[in-house]
């Protein structure tokens, strides 16, 4: 079982450089850095995690994670690196797929590239989004990416994205190019992560739902010609508990992530040691 820390940088984090370098001494699979680019104000949506479906105030002040798993990457050798999550439709695939690359390559093939669409639809709005069809964009932007990263010359004709012939370099260092990892529990998420994903992500999810999350990729991959074995299951935002773990693992699970509450002192660093400790 592998275990990863996902954790929010923001205006007031210590280095995330220091961060990591520490978690990867401290023997962490993975971690995980998540994105809101802009956070309107006073929006009509609500947010699906809270009671009353207020916004954390740290999603309004989070650092870009491309940027911080760059620097993170510069001071490690063998920890991933991953996105938790990207927010497809709020990005260009034509962009997005030079900066994966990028990462991947300088990295030596250490990113994974977690994504989801996101609840907030006043904010994929503002950034271009298409909130009523957002998965299936989504999956056109892993197709234009999988493209750009794959083959010489590559041209796309879709919905969304629509261009000539271009040459995008360089490639990423997986062949392929980085796993992608849906997260979200969406009513269609284990049809869509055995068509055309690497793995599922979940969070606020129990052992027994993973367990039939797994039962259920595992039939469909096997309908699609797929080896069920291909496809993981990451248990995103647990808390550090060895025997949760072991429960999620027997469930089927790959990978579990635990969250790293503070960055904002070096206690964060102190608080790193007790999770290794709990769970490693």
């Amino acid at each position: 079982m592998d275990i990863g820390l996902n954790m929010s940088i923001s205006t007031n984090s210590i280095d995330v450089a220091d961060i990591a370098a520490k978690a990867e001494a401290l023997g962490f699979e993975s971690i995980w850095l998540p994105e809101h680019p802009v956070m309107p104000v006073n929006p009509a949506s609500k947010y699906p995690g809270s009671p009353d479906g207020s916004i954390p105030d740290y999603m309004s002040d989070m650092a870009d994670p491309y940027i911080g798993l760059a620097r993170a990457s510069a001071v490690t050798n063998t920890i991933k690196l991953g996105t938790g999550i990207t927010l497809i439709p709020e990005r260009n695939p034509l962009v997005l797929a030079g900066a994966i690359a990028s990462l991947d390559r300088f990295s030596g093939g250490r990113f994974l590239l977690g994504i989801g669409t996101g609840w907030l639809r006043e904010e994929t709005e503002v950034m271009g989004g298409d909130f009523d069809h957002r998965w299936t964009q989504a999956r056109e932007s892993i197709e234009v990416m999988r493209a750009l990263w794959t083959q010489d010359t590559a041209e796309y004709h879709g919905r969304y994205y629509d261009f000539p012939p271009v040459q995008c370099n360089p490639k990423p260092t997986q062949a392929g190019g980085p796993p992608v990892i849906l997260g979200g529990n969406a009513r269609n998420v284990f049809r869509r992560v055995a068509r055309w994903g690497d793995g599922w992500m979940p969070t606020a999810s129990s052992p027994e739902q993973i367990a039939a999350g797994r039962a259920a990729i595992d039939e469909l991959a096997e309908a699609s010609g797929r080896d069920p074995a291909s496809i993981g299951i990451t248990v995103f935002g647990q808390p550090a508990d060895r025997d949760l773990i072991g429960r999620f693992e027997n469930a089927g699970a790959n990978r579990v992530i635990v969250r790293l509450g503070d960055t904002t002192s070096v206690q964060a660093m102190e608080e790193m040691e007790k999770i290794a400790e709990a769970v490693l």
